[in-house]
Formats: C-alpha cells, structure tokens, sequence
C-alpha cells in the first residue's frame, strides 16, 4: 500500500481551483462590486459537483453583501471559464461563503495589543 503523500486528489483540484477562479477574478471579471477580494480556501464536495469559494474581502464586513451579489450574479461565468482552464469530469457548482477568520483574526489581536498596554499600564510603579 502506498505511503500517504499529504494532500489527496481533491485538495490539489480545491487549490488549483482557488487558484484559477483568483486569476480569472482579476483579470477577466470586471463587475465593480466585487473589487479587492481575496480567495481564502475552496473546499470541494466528495463528488466534485459543489465548491465552497470562501473569500475575504477589504470592504471588510459591511461590504460584503454587495461582494456576495456580484460574485452570485458572475458564478455563471466564473463556472464556465473555470471548466475551459482546469480538465475535471464535470466543473462544480461554485457556492460564495465570506471567510471571517481574517476579521476574527485582527480583532483578536487588537484586544490582546489592548489588554497586554493596560498590563503594561498597571505594572508600572505608581510615580506620585
């Protein structure tokens, strides 16, 4: 039996098409709600007929709605210059999901910089 090489067959089609539909995104797509995003995973159904698109966005939360409609309104699109670059049995039905770890991610990290200056803060000797 052969040694487990790390990813399968369905996490190298995720990438490459993450990696398609960004370049297609950029170069192709000229809807202007759909601006600066950035594709952060694409996780496929076991039978390749769906693909979970997360994305995320610099509008950040309140601009999202406005991505997620342009990027429904060009799936049509996105699906079929997806299947003239990448060679699978059929091309999946592409699903939009904001990814808000990134924005979970710096608000963490904005609380942790605020909590560890107030530690900072109550640890300097009082200099009345």
């Amino acid at each position: 039996m052969p040694a487990n090489r790390g990813f399968s067959r369905r996490d190298r089609i995720s990438e490459q098409i993450r990696r398609e539909l960004a370049e297609i995104l950029r170069s192709e797509l000229r809807d202007p709600r759909v601006g600066m995003i950035s594709l952060t995973e694409v996780e496929l159904s076991p039978d390749y007929a769906h693909a979970k698109v997360f994305f995320s966005s610099l509008a950040g939360r309140a601009g999202v709605d406005l991505v997620l409609e342009g990027l429904q309104q060009a799936s049509g699109f996105l699906r079929s210059e997806l299947g003239k670059r990448i060679s699978i049995h059929m091309t999946p039905q592409l699903h939009f999901v904001f990814d808000e770890s990134l924005e979970r991610g710096a608000e963490l990290s904005k609380l942790i910089g605020e909590a560890a200056a107030l530690s900072d803060h109550h640890d300097q000797p009082d200099q009345s």
